[in-house]
């Protein structure tokens, strides 16, 4: 067996193919993995010296071939990540030969065909038997009947590369792939059983991590007799202490020194690294890091009670991406550079800015650069011995789209907090309003789960209760905080009545739950004004940290106002009213997120639909649903957010300027 380190081009270019054994599965990899590689191209395609990105390893067995034919590989592991350059190679191809046919047949006879062979030794990859058919007519520009896998992935990267010609030169995508993607090269021998080689990998052992290779390139610059008592007393407890989160705490420890690592870089910036540093000098620091790096992923390592307390909030909020920084506050706390309340400060000012955002509905693509560089920046030209960290660290974060309290409050009344990984946020949100009023005996949060008042699925005296909008009111308003709250008897409650519900409440020694005791009925304006008073609250709690917090305002009405302008993912559309609004926002997602689209349609079925006669006025899409226009522009103005975090598009890319009030209707801070 030999291992190395080569480029893609290495791989697939020259007269070879490469069998997928018949004991692989099919193609399987989907739209996240496809997403993951493109994303990783663009950004190499915009460095001025991108450097090598690992792809991870591919294992190979040379088989027997007739004389006259190709040099034959079985490709034992790595099909997935080999099929799809393959897949995307064709789409590159095929964009080419619309203006640069040279480089077109370029790419066709250098790397996907061997040009001068018949038969099946024409192919460079020879899939599956499942998958072969659907590659070979990709391969040959043929129309396919039947729809595939294969397929999918062609149609996502040649939609990805038709939208970015004007940014993104086709050859520099070529030679990207070919120059800049790496892979560990596994050749067996013939001695070796494929199959056990396989099963092995994928079965009773795992693939190569980058924490493998970075391990092997440690002790190859550590002296041989040295090497046992080293592996034991650094790199052993490090792998007992992370397991499978080795190669990502690897990554955030280089990401600390303010340069962004991504996932498949770690391993040539590391040895980069030690190869200008004494590799056992780096190991042992490492070392140390790991073990503050544990207390990241498991808090209940720490010792301390209050930092726990705040780690185990941090973490609740599922944003690792702050780790790198951590990592730096941790080491400044055990070298008694900041106290242990500086720490806890640290971990209150994360929350506070992480959770703002998340509920302004503020994309996260760029937290990884911002806490990246976040300790360099807070650190940047300060006395360490006197200055405040905590206030320059709210200083900085103040300027990295950090919602001020009129656009926090705004969004906090009619955001969706419940469902998918929003439920675990609101819990912490509603745990925090509970431990606000200061019970003197404070109800254990375990056990508790989130109770909508408002059920999720209305029976007929629901229904009535709720009047003649009632699907309106549902749609809109039942995932909102307002109708939100904590208990330990949500399967008893289930869909009860409101005084029903209310009955269970007067035992429970939660105060949220006492406000319901004054409420006779259960109708939209109490929602709403629920809503509005756990905002009030919710300012209290997480409350703006800059130099001059922003004039509060109750969410203001749009009734009488006349959209101008929409601003809508990169475009900016003329429209006469809310109607216009609508209907152009929902054409804008169908076409951006077509399976995310179908979601909005099962989850607000009252606004949009197939059936045109399952609603009042309708206007028809590009795609052929309707949606109902017969709404206030309060309600359309809802459904139009909810529909873009439903989707996961960013609530910054849109927003609608009035004619009559002359602003903007943004969902960023407003001055």
């Amino acid at each position: 067996m030999q291992a190395s380190e080569t480029k893609l081009q290495q791989i697939i270019e020259g007269t070879k193919q490469y069998v997928v054994p018949l004991f692989q599965r099919p193609y399987s990899w989907k739209k996240s993995e496809w997403q993951a590689l493109w994303n990783d191209l663009v950004e190499l395609c915009k460095a001025d010296n991108p450097r090598p990105h690992f792809m991870g390893s591919i294992v190979t067995m040379p088989t027997i071939s007739v004389p006259e034919g190709v040099s034959k590989y079985l490709l034992i592991d790595g099909q997935q990540r080999l099929t799809t350059v393959f897949i995307l190679l064709s789409a590159l191809r095929d964009a080419a030969k619309q203006s640069q046919e040279e480089l077109a047949a370029e790419i066709d006879n250098t790397i996907l065909v061997n040009p001068y062979k018949k038969g099946s030794d024409y192919y460079k990859l020879q899939p599956t038997q499942v998958d072969r058919v659907a590659f070979h007519q990709i391969i040959h520009l043929q129309d396919q009947v039947n729809e595939s896998n294969v397929l999918e992935c062609y149609r996502f990267f040649e939609k990805k590369i038709r939208q970015s010609k004007l940014s993104l030169e086709l050859q520099r995508i070529k030679r990207v792939i070919c120059s800049n993607l790496s892979l560990v090269s596994v050749v067996l021998s013939s001695d070796d059983d494929p199959y056990l080689v396989f099963e092995s990998l994928n079965a009773k052992g795992r693939p190569l991590t980058q924490a493998d290779l970075i391990r092997n390139y440690f002790f190859m610059r550590i002296h041989t007799d040295s090497q046992e008592s080293v592996y034991a007393k650094y790199w052993q407890p490090m792998q007992d202490l992370l397991n499978d989160n080795l190669t990502e705490f690897i990554r955030h420890y280089l990401t600390k020194t303010g340069v962004e690592v991504k996932q498949n870089e770690i391993y040539f910036e590391i040895k980069d690294r030690i190869s200008n540093n004494d590799a056992l000098s780096y190991l042992k620091n490492l070392c140390i890091y790991s073990e503050y790096y544990s207390r990241l992923l498991n808090p209940e390592r720490e010792p301390k009670e209050l930092v726990r307390k705040y780690l185990c909030r941090i973490n609740r909020l599922e944003v690792a991406t702050v780790y790198p920084f951590l990592l730096n506050c941790y080491d400044d706390w055990m070298k008694n550079i900041i106290t242990e309340q500086e720490f806890v400060s640290v971990l209150q000012v994360l929350e506070n800015f992480i959770l703002r955002r998340f509920v302004c509905n503020i994309q996260t693509r760029g937290l990884n650069r911002i806490f990246a560089l976040l300790y360099s920046q807070v650190r940047k030209g300060a006395d360490i011995a006197s200055d405040n960290f905590v206030e320059r660290l709210k200083l900085t974060l103040q300027n990295r789209d950090y919602p001020k309290d009129r656009e926090f409050r705004a969004r906090l009344v009619d955001v969706k907090l419940y469902g998918g990984n929003r439920s675990e946020k609101c819990k912490l949100m509603l745990e925090s309003i509970e431990e606000f009023f200061r019970h003197k005996e404070q109800v254990p949060f375990e056990g508790l789960s989130i109770e909508h008042i408002m059920p999720q699925t209305l029976n007929e005296v629901w229904k009535e209760n709720l009047g003649e909008d009632w699907s309106i009111t549902h749609e809109l308003l039942r995932h909102t905080i307002g109708n939100l709250t904590l208990t330990a008897y949500n399967p008893e409650l289930s869909n009860d009545t409101f005084e029903q519900k209310k009955e269970h409440f007067k035992n429970s020694h939660l105060e949220l739950n006492k406000y319901f005791q004054s409420k006779t009925f259960w109708l939209r304006k109490d929602i709403e004004e629920r809503s509005e008073h756990l905002a009030d609250i919710a300012l209290q709690i997480w409350n703006y940290f800059g130099e001059e917090s922003a004039q509060l305002s109750q969410s203001g009405s749009l009734k009488g106002t006349i959209p101008k302008t929409l601003f809508c993912f990169g475009e900016e559309c003329v429209v006469k009213s809310w109607r216009d609004v609508v209907e152009t926002t929902l054409n804008k997602i169908a076409d951006l997120e077509p399976d995310s689209f179908k979601e909005i349609m099962e989850q607000f079925p009252r606004f949009i639909g197939w059936d045109e006669k399952s609603f009042r006025s309708t206007r028809k899409l590009h795609n052929g649903a309707f949606i109902e226009v017969n709404l206030s522009a309060q309600d359309i103005y809802m459904f139009c957010m909810k529909a873009i975090e439903t989707a996961e598009l960013s609530i910054e890319d849109w927003s609608v300027e009035t004619q009559e009030f002359n602003k903007k209707l943004v969902q960023k801070p407003l001055v």
